[in-house]
């Protein structure tokens, strides 16, 4: 009943369901959100470009992908926290400023500092700016049949970031320059500012509300050493201490925050919001569909460029049939919100990813894009649009105050499994390639991970139960 109260306390902060500005305030947030989507993968194209122009060394490489995904899966959590202190009106223009600041300081770049500290202040906003943008959603549409459609638009803005990232950087960078893959930013950013500006009412601030500082740095350090344990794994390997040093504290770390989150008065994290089972399925589907998905993109665009020769431009456009996946996933689900259980929803959701990577599993390297690469891309698709959009509507859902830290455990899980799925499986088709080749060590990793779906999808069946 509490929980209902505050939800629907909050919803003044925004338009009334009666009122058609918040159409507007779903305009704006799920452009703010498919802005940052598209920078976790739009430098990827680029990198060759950016090496040569600003002579990175090879180690120094990989840091320009590293430090967004440590700033933004590190801080995401606190960035849920501050975005209710703040109120998230003023948490989403605060974000898109320094986001749009971040991206300019990156594009100017004269040499590899420049750049590198814009990428990691890039995350750092867009860890502030997804919870405002998911708590935005949920208070705005609390009706089940438009709360279904608009996280059906979130979810396909979310969910087609990667592919249309890979398609944007690859035309900016052949055609133009790569700093503008940064400099893009700019007006997307002024355009989602002057739609939150226009239609998200100022909101009040909780009174007392304050920071759990012991939870900000326990889960900010641990999450950041966690994602840095991973990455680290691809170049140098699970065995090397720059590897396991950093996970091992990160666990550490992260045991540290959740025995804190049970003692203190006004936790980071309120335990009972992953302890709901239905969330808890949540989740931990959004984990294991990112360990499938972000490895099989990874993979994928490897194939494409360096198997099959195409150029980035082609590459980038051979990516689309995923986005036409997901947007037939989004457009499945999303009525089925209000009818159907959490698990009913995720589950097939989670298949479908499944058989996509089960079929990547068989690709060979004279294999014909239309007719095998393409059903990946759309399976891969559609399972995606199917799992997001349900993860996070049920996430959000009667959550009150807990709202936007519920949403920021959403995008926490994802960052973490695509950290972990493209470092684990990158490692299982390295070894396999050493002992054949590049085509048959991607085989055997996305048959794995296809075999890691499917005891996912049983894990959030059995979870995510109604009592």
């Amino acid at each position: 009943m509490s929980q209902d109260k505050s939800a629907s306390g909050s919803l003044p902060t925004l338009a009334a369901p009666g009122n058609s500005r918040r159409w507007w305030a779903l305009g704006a947030v799920a452009t703010a959100q498919l802005m940052v989507g598209i920078d976790l993968t739009i430098v990827n194209i680029a990198l060759p470009s950016v090496q040569r122009d600003l002579e990175l060394a090879d180690p120094t490489r990989q840091w320009v992908i590293t430090l967004f995904a440590l700033g933004y899966g590190g801080f995401l959590l606190l960035g849920g926290r501050l975005g209710d202190l703040l109120g998230r009106r003023r948490a989403l223009l605060i974000a898109l400023t320094g986001f749009a600041a971040a991206s300019a300081l990156g594009g100017a770049a004269t040499g590899p500092a420049m750049l590198l500290s814009g990428r990691a202040l890039q995350g750092v906003f867009a860890a502030l700016l997804t919870p405002a943008v998911l708590g935005t959603l949920a208070t705005s549409f609390p009706l089940p049949a438009e709360r279904g459609k608009a996280f059906g638009i979130y979810g396909t803005a979310m969910g087609s970031s990667s592919g249309l990232g890979v398609l944007i950087g690859g035309v900016l960078t052949d055609y133009l320059d790569w700093r503008w893959c940064m400099f893009v930013n700019l007006p997307v950013a002024a355009l989602a500012a002057a739609g939150v500006l226009y239609a998200v009412r100022p909101a009040p601030r909780p009174d007392g509300g304050r920071v759990d500082v012991g939870g900000a740095v326990l889960a900010t350090a641990g999450l950041m050493a966690v994602t840095l344990g991973f990455a680290q794994a691809q170049p140098h390997g699970w065995d090397a201490p720059a590897t396991f040093l950093p996970l091992a504290g990160g666990v550490l770390l992260l045991v540290a925050f959740i025995a804190v989150q049970s003692r203190v008065k006004s936790p980071l994290l309120p335990l009972r919001v992953v302890l709901d089972r239905r969330r808890g399925g949540s989740y931990l589907a959004v984990f294991s569909l990112a360990i499938g998905m972000f490895a099989a993109l990874f993979f994928l665009t490897f194939y494409l460029q360096n198997i099959q020769h195409f150029t980035p431009v082609r590459a980038g456009l051979a990516f689309l049939p995923l986005t036409v996946g997901l947007m037939l996933g989004v457009r499945a689900v999303s009525p089925l919100l209000a009818k159907a259980s959490v698990r009913a929803l995720i589950c097939p959701g989670l298949l479908t990813i499944a058989a996509g990577l089960g079929l990547l599993g068989f690709l060979n390297a004279d294999s014909s894009y239309w007719l095998h690469v393409l059903p990946v891309f759309l399976l891969i698709g559609l399972g995606t649009g199917w799992v997001l959009v349900t993860a996070n509507s049920t996430a959000t859902l009667g959550a009150g105050p807990d709202t936007a830290v519920a949403g920021a455990m959403v995008m926490t899980s994802q960052q973490v499994g695509a950290s972990l799925g493209t470092a684990l499986l990158s490692t299982v088709a390295g070894t396999v390639a050493a002992r054949s080749d590049a085509v048959h060590g991607l085989n055997v990793a996305s048959l794995g991970a296809a075999g890691f779906l499917c005891v996912a999808a049983l894990a959030v069946y059995r979870i995510a139960r109604c009592r």
